[in-house]
């Protein structure tokens, strides 16, 4: 039996439903702190490559409602689609879905609960987690740290 997200990622419904093409992740990028450190803010490095959280309701991409793509702030690789972002509430950008072959999801017992934390699969930087109590069609809610995401309008 398969989880509503394996199923999901399984039939590359993500591609279908944005009308976008699988996003290009099989290139990895093997970087030391140093250089991660001199191509990111202080910010964007606290949360890609440490886990950190930004605090809810400071990201500029919360409000962002144009056409496009968001992609990591850390290797520029396609993660979302405009067309699957909505207002969870929550004070950081929400999507339920991410593009096909975007992100990597590991189990994180951080801070004494089980949650599923979300990555990029380019450059392994955390973005965030997903949660079970987003809207249909996944019932799924990605939600990111805006400064670890950039928009590229369309």
């Amino acid at each position: 039996m398969f989880t509503r997200r394996e199923l999901f990622h399984l039939c590359g419904s993500a591609a279908f439903l944005s009308g976008l093409g699988p996003a290009r992740a099989d290139e990895k990028l093997p970087r030391s702190d140093a250089e991660w450190r001199r191509l990111l803010t202080p910010d964007q490095f606290e949360i890609l490559r440490r886990d950190g959280t930004e605090r809810p309701f400071t990201s500029p991409l919360l409000h962002e409602k144009r056409k496009g793509l968001f992609a990591c702030a850390g290797c520029d690789l396609d993660l979302y689609s405009s067309d699957t972002k909505y207002d969870s509430g929550t004070g950081w950008p929400s999507f339920w879905a991410p593009l096909p072959h975007a992100v990597s999801e590991r189990e994180d017992r951080s801070f004494g609960m089980v949650r599923t934390a979300v990555s990029c699969r380019r450059c392994d930087g955390h973005l965030g987690h997903v949660f079970n109590d987003g809207p249909q069609p996944t019932g799924l809610r990605y939600c990111m740290n805006g400064v670890a995401l950039k928009f590229k309008a369309a």
